[in-house]
């Protein structure tokens, strides 16, 4: 048996084992309190927002990191992940600035109030964990982490717009610097 297979084997078990005990605590705590409703409310406002195919352009302003400014376009499709209780968004944009591909997973987390995304991308190892609110109508995610000796902090609004239209704005702080457009995105469904 390789070690590929035992991976494979050992991370289906654990899904499996996952799958089956988590029903046992729920129904533990509904003996407490009423158990929570799948998918949750908070997932189901977001996926009314983002589930689907969207097209997109990022412009990005001169800077440091992209001196002459520029500007990509892309697709995302973003669905459903199981239960409801996450989505997939799966992204690829291309251009002047450079050629991205990445997975970002959302969900709601009860216990924190909070969403939670994972961002895995293809320029940077592992994956970036943001938290994220409603600010009124804005949904603002947030995350910090080293690189490089440096402190980076991030922050992205995004808004949802009439007509099938979104915009977003990713700002960063480097080492406590005031922030500083990283991009702004205008996606719109298809």
């Amino acid at each position: 048996m390789s070690c590929t297979w035992k991976w494979k084997v050992g991370a289906s078990g654990l899904v499996i084992a996952t799958s089956l005990l988590f029903p046992l605590t729920r129904n533990s705590i509904g003996q407490e309190q009423k158990p929570p409703t799948f998918p949750l409310q908070e997932m189901q406002r977001l996926s009314k927002l983002y589930v689907g195919t969207w097209n997109y352009t990022e412009a990005y302003p001169k800077s440091a990191i992209t001196p002459n400014g520029g500007a990509n376009t892309g697709v995302y499709t973003s669905e459903l992940g199981p239960g409801g209780n996450s989505i997939i968004n799966r992204f690829h944009s291309k251009g002047p600035v450079g050629d991205f591909e990445g997975v970002v997973v959302m969900t709601w987390d009860p216990k924190e109030k909070m969403y939670k995304a994972y961002v895995f991308g293809d320029s940077f190892p592992a994956a970036l964990v943001e938290t994220g609110q409603w600010e009124n109508d804005v949904l603002v995610y947030r995350t910090e982490f080293s690189a490089g000796g440096m402190k980076i902090a991030l922050r992205s609004m995004t808004r949802f717009l009439e007509g099938g239209k979104l915009t977003s704005d990713a700002f960063s702080s480097v080492n406590g610097s005031p922030e500083a457009l990283v991009v702004h995105v205008e996606a719109v469904k298809q």
